[in-house]
């Protein structure tokens, strides 16, 4: 999971069930976001970004991550105008969302017109090892090619070996950049790393590619 985007502000009010069993999932898929999508995507971002970020941030601030206030951030999202080429992912075990990605424009300043980001990305704890974060990145790749982008990169927590080795065995390298994110009110800030790759079709180890890398923690 790639926990750095839409950090204050989406959640969810309702009960989904996210006990999974640890076999192969029955119809397993992912598709683009629909508004009606935002509350259980709420919930995995939710569960995802405390846990991802449980070590670096101080409690209080982990309790500010609820589902709710994504939910509501990715509602309004998915329901207003779509700025840029911005495309919301979901993961699905059936009719179930476990696992969601964005991607859009960079907006890095070193960046070219051709390349994109990998927003976020992030799969519940209980349906992971079961494929869902390599789909997800598949179709991140596939539509960075759709909109005619050659690069993807993506800003990942320094302190995140899991959410590295996973992008790095799928092809993503360290390109050396890195920067202070601030992540509360009260501007405390974490530290976080770019990786990048060429998506150019055909190109070997290219982001999702089936690398057998462990899925993001």
């Amino acid at each position: 999971m790639v926990a750095h985007e839409h950090s204050n502000g989406h959640q969810h009010d309702h009960g989904h069930d996210h006990q999974h069993e640890r076999g192969p999932v029955a119809d397993a898929s992912v598709r683009v976001a629909r508004a009606s999508d935002a509350p259980a995507v709420g919930l995995v971002q939710a569960v995802v970004f405390r846990e991802a970020y449980a070590a670096t941030l101080a409690p209080e601030v982990i309790a500010t991550f609820e589902p709710r206030a994504f939910a509501n951030a990715w509602r309004a999202t998915l329901e207003g105008e779509q700025s840029g080429d911005g495309v919301l992912l979901v993961a699905c075990a059936g009719e179930q969302v476990v696992g969601f990605a964005a991607v859009g424009a960079s907006d890095d300043a070193d960046a070219d017109p051709g390349t994109a980001e990998l927003l976020v990305l992030g799969v519940h704890p209980d349906a992971r090892r079961q494929g869902h974060g390599s789909r997800l990145l598949h179709a991140v790749v596939d539509t960075t090619r759709g909109r005619g982008r050659s690069e993807l990169a993506a800003w990942v927590l320094a302190s995140d070996d899991a959410t590295r080795g996973f992008l790095t065995a799928a092809g993503m390298v360290a390109d050396g950049a890195h920067r202070e994110r601030v992540v509360s009110q009260d501007g405390e800030t974490t530290g976080e790393v770019r990786l990048s790759a060429a998506v150019v079709d055909g190109e070997d180890g290219t982001p999702g590619e089936d690398s057998g890398g462990t899925e993001p923690e």
